[in-house]
């Protein structure tokens, strides 16, 4: 065996050139000008686009054209007839304390009242939004709804 003849078990390893002294030439495979052929380059996200044209109330998602506004809590007259006795006032206070419905974050709701159930004793209602139907029952039974 000669010198010559012997071969290294690991050749070098070579290091990748890219640019004018590489194997790829003048661009170094970037194409042509432009944002990408330069050095350094960040594209922007495309999504980043989207997310400037959606309305600035975020969350709402499709439905942009619901109410903002909290709708009312529906509170049945069979419910009321169970809690209350006859003669009493029935307010939206009176049916937090009663434990009929929850404050939402420390503020009385909006009640709406509504026909479903029997009504036996005669109640008056203040402050409460109240259905046709439940209006009826309500006079019906000796009760009153003020405004």
């Amino acid at each position: 065996m000669q010198t010559h003849n012997l071969k290294r078990k690991h050749p070098n390893k070579k290091t990748r050139q890219v640019g004018r002294g590489g194997t790829r030439g003048k661009t170094a495979g970037r194409g042509t000008k432009g944002q990408n052929a330069r050095a350094g380059h960040k594209k922007r996200p495309e999504i980043r686009d989207f997310i400037k044209r959606v309305p600035k109330l975020r969350g709402r998602g499709k439905n942009l054209n619901t109410s903002i506004e909290l709708k009312p809590t529906p509170v049945n007259l069979g419910d009321l007839n169970k809690v209350f006795k006859d003669g009493d006032t029935v307010s939206p206070a009176i049916l937090v304390r009663k434990g009929l419905i929850k404050k939402i974050s420390m503020d009385l709701p909006r009640v709406k009242i509504l026909g479903g159930g029997k009504l036996t004793i005669s109640l008056k209602i203040k402050a409460c939004t109240v259905s046709n139907t439940a209006k009826v029952a309500i006079e019906k039974a000796g009760g009153q709804c003020l405004a």
